[in-house]
């Protein structure tokens, strides 16, 4: 039945593309690697309002770079987390046992192969604190449980095969295929956080210090002053091993829709409102029977509100706060969170993307 599912979503998605592709006047999918927006497509796209800013904080840029050019984004995403949901979705939380703060840096780079193809790498560390608030409120003290190390790293790919349309509703629509090294584990030795995922951020979620593999298709709209954006994002995490046993986690959906207003154009000033999903299935791809982490599914709704500005020439930076608003098996957290962009092209001049 699953693989039966399996095959009936890749089938539904191959149609949208093709529904897609055939509403935008795109050459059919058939064609391969020459079903890729036109030299024209792109400098009128290029021509729109578009307003160097930092733009989103919580998904990867939907449109391309331009050929040539780089850009190194540091990003400091933190959480803090006392409470947690129980086994149905609801607003309503209780206090956990563990109380853990984590940090967890990170820097994307990302440089443009070609106009519709871009190259990215994720690189980061791991902090967290815990305490048993048990052995706390019974007068008994306790230690904090503490690790520091390397996170993963994540290195993907990004295709933009319809580049959007100023003069009609037609969209950018870039499909994301990232793997993910559990560097923290081969390398540090890292430990995983309370929870067993690091904070929450940029690029989709995956269960830490598993190599996973994640495919997404991902939107972006521009209708002045606003700009929206979103994805969806199916992670697979390979079978690891513990202690001589197999492992296999659960399968995870990530989910993102963000809308951003542009308040004032030379200063890339404008605030984000950005919708976080983060869905744990009960399930996995290959059909394997969960045992590590959640077996029941867990999911976990959150909304940050975010300022964006422009630092300079070269430099814009945002930050904000996302609030879990409901959840269901999943700890409860808020996550504050800083970014700074900084662009590098070969012509000399910045191009937004």
């Amino acid at each position: 039945m699953r693989e039966l599912c399996g095959k009936s979503l890749a089938a539904l998605l191959f149609g949208a593309m093709l529904f897609l592709g055939a509403q935008s006047g795109a050459p059919p999918i058939a064609h391969g690697f020459e079903w890729v927006p036109s030299p024209e497509e792109i400098q009128k796209y290029r021509r729109t309002w578009n307003p160097l800013s930092n733009g989103p904080m919580f998904i990867s840029g939907v449109d391309i770079h331009p050929k040539g050019q780089f850009t190194a984004h540091p990003f400091v995403f933190s959480q803090i987390s006392e409470k947690r949901f129980g086994n149905q979705l609801t607003v309503d939380r209780t206090t956990s046992q563990t109380h853990s703060y984590q940090i967890a840096p990170l820097v994307t780079m990302a440089y443009g192969i070609t106009d519709h193809l871009e190259l990215n790498v994720g690189l980061g560390m791991s902090a967290f604190w815990a305490k048993d608030t048990g052995q706390f409120n019974q007068g008994k003290g306790g230690p904090w449980t503490t690790n520091v190390g390397m996170g993963d790293t994540q290195i993907y790919l990004k295709y933009r095969p319809i580049v959007q349309d100023p003069d009609s509703w037609r969209p950018s629509i870039t499909t994301f295929n990232m793997i993910v090294l559990p560097t923290s584990r081969w390398v540090t030795g890292t430990e995983s956080p309370p929870g067993g995922f690091a904070p929450l951020g940029r690029l989709p979620a995956s269960r830490f210090g598993s190599l996973t593999w994640t495919e997404g298709v991902m939107f972006r709209k521009i209708l002045q002053p606003f700009r929206l954006s979103g994805g969806v994002f199916y992670s697979y995490h390979f079978p690891g091993s513990d202690a001589g046993m197999n492992t296999y986690p659960a399968d995870i959906v990530n989910t993102r829709l963000i809308l951003e207003h542009i308040l004032d154009d030379q200063r890339g000033f404008g605030y984000n409102l950005e919708f976080v999903g983060f869905h744990g299935l009960s399930w996995r791809a290959d059909g394997h029977e969960i045992n590590a982490g959640g077996k029941n599914g867990f999911n976990s709704l959150g909304l940050q509100p975010s300022i964006q500005y422009r630092l300079g020439e070269h430099w814009v930076g945002a930050a904000g706060v996302l609030f879990t608003i409901a959840g269901q098996n999943v700890l409860d957290a808020i996550y504050p969170n800083f970014s700074i962009y900084w662009y590098w092209s070969r012509t000399g001049k910045v191009i937004m993307r």
